[in-house]
């Protein structure tokens, strides 16, 4: 097995059989079609059925026959209960047999789909022009994507890992590890959660002194087995370890460790300090202090992504401000991240709110998983912000040879 990119659906696909909708039809004459389709369209629209055609051809014993939906049903076993009046009355006029039939309930989304759409009822189909916009990547990308889950993988020691790239540059934005035991804060934890922005994702594999490849520990033993050391597998395993001296530690303002601080919790805080960092505050407000005086506030001015109609506006802002501001990022739209395990519906709904543009695991998690392991909340229509996710299949040999590895060291 080589390396491979799998999208995962945020709605999985269902069969023709499960996705129809049935409806009322009935046989005519090929010259009454034209007059038929006028009236049902005013009387009858199928409103929510825009991509189902209202006539249907078949050639049945060599001949010729048409066929036109009338309406949608409503339940009933008889078709005669299942008609509205004003559609019963062109029933009557041009004396007409009405039956049931199925037709799809949703526009297809492949061509195979579509055929099998057509062999219920007619169905119009569109396919999408640029393919990398329904695959949601190029081909020339896929270099770079492994390589950055190379990276993530490197970077695991214990738990999950998380790695958030700025597509465009393939510039590594913030990493970070679990920080949910106290173990994970040791210099060796944490280094890889440093803000630094001078980085790519690497090619070049970890070795030790002599050469060979090291291992992340969760791979030492069988490739597909559970780590219940990641805090997406395992939310509640820090109880386990906890102990009187085992307390959140104070570090900066935050936690060292905190049962919540998944690995891409944590990477999401260092992209904003990150922007913190790169991007110092231009805006100030006045606000009260505790005493009642007035005093002055600097907050960072986060840039919203502009509309395609101000571009030529905001061209004419960036001549006048600051270089920094206008480059500066809105949350982490646009970014990607690379997870070793599938994430957690707390860590997805957190990667929604953050407005990233794709995801990347390479593991699934079947306890928790949020992104095809348990519930696929990308696919969910009420959320303000959707983002394609992908599993990347790591090949074995490359796990045997960091096995390998590692037994040497």
């Amino acid at each position: 097995m080589e390396w491979e990119l799998t999208e995962v659906p945020g709605n999985l696909t269902t069969s023709i059989q499960d996705s129809t909708v049935d409806v009322v039809a009935a046989k005519i004459e090929s010259k009454l079609a034209n007059t038929l389709i006028r009236q049902l369209s005013h009387i009858c629209p199928l409103e929510n059925l825009r991509h189902v055609k209202r006539v249907r051809r078949r050639t049945e014993c060599g001949k010729s026959e048409l066929s036109i939906i009338l309406c949608l049903s409503t339940g009933y076993e008889t078709c005669s209960k299942q008609i509205p009046d004003d559609v019963q009355k062109i029933v009557d006029t041009y004396h007409l047999n009405p039956f049931a039939a199925k037709v799809s309930k949703r526009p297809a989304t492949s061509k195979e789909e579509w055929e099998e759409q057509c062999k219920l009822w007619p169905t119009s189909y569109h396919p999408a022009h640029d393919l990398d916009i329904v695959r949601g990547f190029r081909e020339e990308e896929l270099p770079s994507i492994f390589n950055c889950m190379k990276t993530a993988i490197q970077l695991s020691k214990v738990g999950n890992t998380a790695v958030i790239v700025d597509p465009s540059s393939t510039q590594i934005i913030a990493k970070a590890t679990d920080q949910t035991h106290q173990h994970d804060t040791s210099e060796e934890g944490n280094k890889f959660s440093e803000v630094r922005a001078d980085d790519t994702c690497s090619l070049s594999e970890p070795t030790d002194n002599d050469g060979n490849l090291l291992l992340p520990r969760f791979f030492l033993s069988k490739p597909n087995s559970l780590n219940m050391e990641v805090s997406c597998i395992n939310p509640w395993g820090w109880t386990k370890q906890r102990t009187m001296e085992q307390k959140p530690l104070p570090s900066k303002g935050c936690f060292a460790w905190h049962p919540l601080r998944h690995a891409a919790m944590v990477a999401i805080e260092n992209a904003a300090e990150r922007d913190r960092m790169m991007f110092p505050s231009s805006t100030s407000i006045t606000k009260p202090d505790s005493n009642g005086n007035l005093e002055n506030y600097n907050e960072p001015a986060k840039r919203l992504k502009t509309d395609t109609k101000d571009k030529e506006q905001s061209a004419d802002e960036s001549c006048c401000s600051d270089l920094s501001e206008t480059s500066r990022p809105y949350l982490c739209t646009g970014f990607d991240i690379y997870l070793v395990w599938e994430p957690c519906t707390m860590c997805a709904m957190a990667l929604v709110h953050h407005r990233f543009k794709r995801v990347f695991y390479a593991l699934p998690n079947p306890v928790n998983g949020a992104l095809g392991g348990v519930y696929r909340l990308h696919g969910e229509k009420s959320l303000n912000h959707h983002y394609n996710v992908f599993r990347v299949s790591v090949p074995e040999a490359y796990l045997n040879g960091l096995n390998d590895g590692s037994k040497q060291c």
